[in-house]
């Protein structure tokens, strides 16, 4: 198969619809499955949506009546919408790539981009996703986060990076299911507005890298973070 394509769906005004993309994710994950197509990415921003993951609890939920998409990755309920990138990985692991190792090169690639863009941030344990770490503007907060599935050894759903994301929308739920950190944008810890666009150009080198399989040096986990056994965001305890 060819190298990693990455396509650009819909960045910027042009806002694509969720449960489109997620039939979109279907229809190229069972031809990746049959080998019909080479690995892809999409890059895409979404409507705004709330999706729910199979460990979402009803207290999770928003109870102002806003539509909810129940869906077949791990991990709680998020939120996708404008301002915020969100890339879809649709590859085939190879046999020595397991599912927790997998999840840690899209955590590494996103930390690589946000550092990049001149935010410091890691790894909190037992935490799926990016974090900053705790200081004066408030306490841990997640930046990224990760929600994945994997059938016939390809993986679909993935990660977002919150750019320029309005933080209200956040407010309607409890993110990812954790009750005692904040979520954050990178326009936020920067004061200047920072693009979908922006994180995409600064992602796509590292997906690229780090999906080629070969050995990399992981990112230190931010110093001093409080473990949180109880979040396990749909993978074993000790991811």
């Amino acid at each position: 198969m060819s190298a990693l394509e990455v396509r650009r769906i819909g960045l910027g005004s042009d806002e694509t619809d969720y449960e489109e993309m997620w039939a979109l994710q279907r229809e190229l994950h069972a031809a990746r499955v049959a080998d019909r197509r080479s690995d892809v990415v999409l890059f895409l921003e979404h409507s705004p949506v709330f999706t729910a993951g199979k460990r979402t609890e009803g207290w999770e939920r928003p109870r102002d009546g806003s539509k909810v998409v129940d869906i077949d990755r791990g991990g709680n309920i998020t939120f996708h919408g404008p301002g915020q990138l969100v890339g879809y990985p649709i590859v085939k692991l190879p046999p020595h790539v397991l599912v927790v190792d997998y999840v840690r090169r899209v955590e590494e690639a996103m930390i690589r981009t946000v550092a990049d863009l001149g935010v410091t941030c890691g790894r909190v344990e037992g935490r799926s996703g990016v974090w900053v770490a705790a200081d004066d503007r408030g306490p841990e907060r997640k930046l990224g986060q990760i929600g994945i599935r994997v059938a016939g050894g390809v993986t679909m759903h993935g990660l977002a990076l919150n750019a320029c994301v309005d933080m209200d929308w956040f407010a309607k739920i409890v993110p990812c299911g954790i009750a005692d950190a904040g979520v954050t944008s990178l326009s936020l810890e920067l004061d200047r507005t920072v693009s979908t666009t922006e994180v995409a150009d600064a992602l796509e080198p590292h997906l690229r890298d780090l999906l080629a399989w070969e050995p990399y040096t992981a990112s230190p986990d931010l110093a001093h973070a409080a473990p949180a056994a109880t979040v396990s965001y749909g993978l074993s305890p000790h991811l």
